[in-house]
Order: C-alpha cells, then sequence, then structure tokens
C-alpha cells in the first residue's frame, strides 16, 4: 500500500486522487469516483468532496493508499 502524506486535512478525495497520481486530472476522477471504482475505508464512495482524514485508506481499481497527515 502506498502512503501519500498531505500538510493539513481534511482534503476531498477527488484531489487525493489526483495528488496520488491514480488519475491524471481532477476531471477523470470525479469520473471514477461517480461510475462507483473508488472505495474510502473499504466501502464504496460516490461524492468526490467527500472529506479524507488521517489514516484513511483510498482506493482506486485495487490500488490503495493510506492518507497520512505530515
Amino acid at each position: 500500500m502506498m502512503e501519500l502524506e498531505i500538510s493539513e486535512a481534511p482534503i476531498e478525495l477527488y484531489r487525493v486522487l489526483k495528488l496520488a497520481s491514480l488519475v491524471e486530472s481532477g476531471g477523470e476522477a470525479k469520473h471514477a469516483i461517480a461510475g462507483g471504482r473508488v472505495t474510502v475505508n473499504e466501502g464504496v464512495e460516490t461524492r468526490k468532496r467527500k472529506k479524507i482524514f488521517d489514516r484513511d485508506i483510498v482506493a482506486l481499481d485495487g490500488k490503495a493508499i493510506c492518507v497520512k497527515v505530515r
């Protein structure tokens, strides 16, 4: 599992996908979220602006990221 270090939490879900380079753009992130391809803490999440906090696990198509605040 990859780790993504951020300076402040919360951060919006679509931004996590973009910062972790799982998608190339915010639009692509929003499309993946709306399509039900993204999970947060093992539950499908369809809200693009869902707030992500320290130690949340975000996954897209089986690629998981643990978000950590520095």
